[in-house]
């Protein structure tokens, strides 16, 4: 799947295209709307996520002229106007969703999996490791075929470790994926979450699931794991 990222806002992209880079094949970014319209001659993308506010040509701008161009892939509005006329506008311009800022990153990847649904792609949507089962769809997660209830951070927290299993997250990218890019939380607040989570998944093992790297962040632990766990 090719997704293309339009946003001036350079941390709030990178924030963007990290997190969907862990689940799509290839994400290409753009600073601009100029820059956002040449990336379109010359790759052919599944999903373009644009600005609404950009320098040279605006989101609209763009929109407009992918959809006069032919573009028939999904394109998802970034914005900060929430006026019931403004929506119209932008949907009225060609797009097919949109989300207003803020917004929490869980909302941006539901409006993202909604969207290439539509177009019949192909998404993971049961993430297996050892005995644990993730539905990212329906949002349930079993330990040895029995559900275990989640709060939605708790769900939040398995979804984003699950969909990067065996990779390093830092504080920094599970706090956003949480709570948001504009996220005011403490450490101890993501602690006191993965302790929560430990407890519903690791049944007393004296090995969690969940591996705590100092001073950067978290992992899931990977089949492989498990398996030399098992042996010794």
């Amino acid at each position: 799947m090719k997704i293309l990222v339009a946003e001036d806002d350079a941390r709030l992209r990178r924030n963007i295209v990290y997190i969907l880079k862990k689940e799509y094949h290839h994400v290409a970014e753009a600073e601009n709307g100029q820059d956002a319209l040449d990336h379109t001659h010359t790759e052919i993308f599944d999903l373009v996520i644009l600005d609404w506010m950009m320098p040279k040509l605006s989101g609209i701008e763009v929109c407009q002229q992918l959809r006069n161009a032919g573009f028939n892939g999904s394109i998802l509005m970034l914005t900060a106007r929430d006026d019931t006329d403004d929506i119209i506008k932008g949907l009225d311009s060609g797009a097919d969703d949109y989300i207003v800022k803020p917004f929490k990153m869980e909302e941006l990847l539901a409006r993202v999996r909604a969207l290439l649904r539509r177009k019949d792609k192909v998404i993971e949507q049961v993430i297996q490791i050892d005995h644990l089962q993730l539905h990212v769809d329906s949002r349930v997660f079993l330990y040895n075929n029995k559900v275990i209830d989640l709060t939605k951070n708790e769900f939040l927290l398995l979804e984003y470790l699950f969909m990067n299993k065996g990779r390093i997250l830092t504080r920094e990218q599970i706090c956003i994926y949480i709570w948001g890019y504009d996220y005011d939380v403490s450490n101890n607040s993501l602690d006191a979450l993965v302790k929560l989570v430990r407890k519903k998944i690791d049944d007393g093992q004296s090995k969690s699931h969940i591996q705590n790297i100092r001073g950067i962040g978290y992992k899931l632990r990977d089949n492989e794991c498990f398996r030399q766990r098992e042996k010794n």
